[in-house]
């Protein structure tokens, strides 16, 4: 099948992508978000981008088609520049599993975007039950030490939040930060424990 030509840019909230095909109706493209892939199909021509470099927010993504292009507009769930489109990391913010597909009929319009660190950590931390020792004879490890690290979070500023967060997800879970004005300068470097080597999930 051809691949119509496209190009990209990105910020660190979202990545906008041009697919330049000209003469599309509506009625014959079918546009599919999902949390780490993207297709475009109109007839032959398609578009597959899998898995892409971070997770996107299905639910705000969105598309327009114009004369001689279609512009579909990523919006990020972590603020992080991503250097691509498609790459073999793993997702550490992969607990999100949402599809969304748009047919011709759904017109879209320009969707409001915004970081929502708390919404992030929030469902993160939803996710992690309360485990007694009865059921875990570790639970007064790992356990002490999450609802440790919740309890930091939860008493945090606004600062505080953004450099937890965006420490974690950059370093693979590897450095937690909790200072944003030495968070911000930059992308966290993975900091593996002594003795170990970090090494990218093979896709």
């Amino acid at each position: 099948m051809p691949t119509p030509r496209y190009e990209f840019y990105e910020t660190e909230d979202r990545l906008t992508l041009s697919i330049f095909d000209k003469g599309v109706d509506l009625a014959d493209v079918q546009i599919k978000f999902e949390p780490r892939a993207f297709s475009y199909i109109r007839g032959d021509n398609v578009v597959q981008l899998e898995p892409l470099k971070g997770q996107i927010d299905t639910e705000k993504s969105d598309y327009a088609i114009g004369k001689v292009k279609i512009e579909v507009r990523f919006v990020k769930v972590a603020a992080i520049r991503w250097g691509g489109l498609v790459g073999d990391a793993p997702d550490p913010l992969n607990a999100f599993p949402t599809t969304t597909t748009t047919t011709a009929a759904a017109s879209a319009g320009h969707k409001p975007f915004y970081k929502n660190w708390d919404g992030i950590t929030n469902k993160i931390l939803a996710d992690d039950k309360p485990v007694t020792t009865s059921e875990d004879p570790n639970a007064g490890g790992d356990a002490a030490v999450n609802k440790f690290f919740q309890e930091i979070y939860g008493n945090a500023d606004e600062n505080t939040k953004r450099a937890m967060m965006k420490s974690f997800v950059e370093s693979g879970g590897t450095t937690l930060s909790t200072n944003w004005e030495e968070v911000s300068r930059g992308t966290v470097e993975v900091k593996p424990p002594q003795g170990s080597e970090w090494k990218k999930w093979a896709m």
